[in-house]
């Protein structure tokens, strides 16, 4: 019986042994596996490829996972054999493999694609001249969007037949289905689609100032989401817009201007009437010469009109920036200069009088 009970004792203790072995073995792996990751990506981040750095930084969570798991299926497997406590069948076993496999696999590709992503908009930010500048940014969160989308339905279609999950039965019951969502979830729709129109036609991409004639919408455009376009207003507001309002919606975008115009009209007394043709000249001379006024564009200074109380002239012309700060400070010189002309030739501007004839002398100033 000593023999026997001394028998048992070394078979209980070889397959803990061994479930000790696979434990070890399995955190050592990963060890491995995260130093040696680490390092490399270390060594990559010197490069200017922007991939191999959103690999290693994708791989790293997923891979320590997929070492994790398999060593922890090993011991269990190590465990049911020896203890036989009916836990996880061999045909168990191989399903949950065959789940984490692809659960991981499609984790490790949205990771991926999110890497991806946030480093080229690093990349369109901090380089404007390169080649992927060329890339808006708006179409790149929605091309990244889409693949995230296609890598999740991707992964559901293939786990499905792996549960015993038939599709063509899950289609066509959706395809019952589907028509009581449709009808259910029409606003929803009708946002998705319009956010797909966003991404297609562009008319803004986030950052552009955007402002709408028919409603009270005017703010710089922070995200376009599938469902809603946050808008930050001026007096720093955040508004959230359905995509299906852009469908209907006539839009104006200011930050696509090519130039900002300057249009002013500016008054002169009656009696500077024999001063106004020199002057006019003197302003289209001094707007040709300035060195931030696109001569490329119209640029007019013409008498205009006679007014009640003055001898009107307007201009008419284009800065070079589209920056809304500096054309304003550009406008504000260009106005400074039109005072020291009129001034220089002894003129001044009109304000509002009235002439009244026909009063006595004694109302009327020596």
């Amino acid at each position: 019986m000593s023999d026997i009970a001394a028998v048992s004792l070394m078979g209980d203790l070889d397959w803990r042994l061994e479930l000790f072995s696979v434990v070890t073995l399995t955190l050592l792996i990963r060890f491995v596996s995260m130093r040696f990751v680490n390092g490399a990506a270390k060594r990559l981040e010197k490069t200017t490829n922007i991939w191999d750095d959103a690999l290693l930084d994708a791989v790293k969570r997923p891979l320590s996972w997929l070492i994790l798991i398999f060593g922890l299926l090993w011991a269990i497997g190590l465990i049911d054999d020896h203890v036989n406590t009916g836990f996880l069948s061999s045909e168990n076993l191989r399903l949950v493999r065959q789940v984490s496999i692809i659960g991981l696999v499609a984790w490790f590709l949205i990771r991926l694609i999110d890497r991806g992503e946030s480093r080229i908009r690093e990349t369109l930010l901090s380089s404007e001249n390169s080649v992927q500048s060329k890339i808006d940014p708006t179409t790149l969160i929605a091309l990244a969007k889409l693949v995230r989308l296609s890598v999740i339905i991707s992964a559901a279609l293939i786990l499905m037949p792996t549960l015993g999950i038939e599709v063509t039965a899950l289609l066509a019951f959706g395809g019952v289905g589907g028509i009581a969502v449709g009808f259910a979830a029409q606003d929803l729709l009708s946002n998705f689609f319009g956010g797909l129109m966003i991404y297609l036609d562009r008319p803004f991409a986030i950052g552009d100032w955007i402002r709408s004639p028919d409603r009270d919408i005017e703010g710089t455009v922070e995200s376009i989401g599938w469902r809603l376009t946050v808008v930050r207003t001026f007096d720093k507001r955040p508004l959230y817009i359905p995509n299906s309002i852009f469908n209907t919606l006539a839009l104006e975008n200011p930050s696509r201007m090519l130039n900002r115009r300057i249009k002013e009209t500016i008054g002169l007394r009656y009696q500077d009437a024999s001063k106004i043709d020199a002057i006019v000249i003197a302003v289209k001379n001094m707007l040709m010469v300035h060195e931030e006024i696109d001569q490329s564009q119209t640029l007019m200074v013409n008498f205009n009109s006679y007014a009640p109380s003055s001898l009107d002239f307007f201009i008419y012309t284009f800065t070079k920036t589209t920056n809304w700060v500096r054309y304003h400070e550009i406008k504000q010189d260009v106005m400074i200069k039109i005072i020291e002309i009129v001034h220089d030739h002894d003129a001044d501007f009109a304000f509002p009088t009235r002439t009244i004839n026909g009063l006595p002398d004694k109302f009327v100033k020596s």
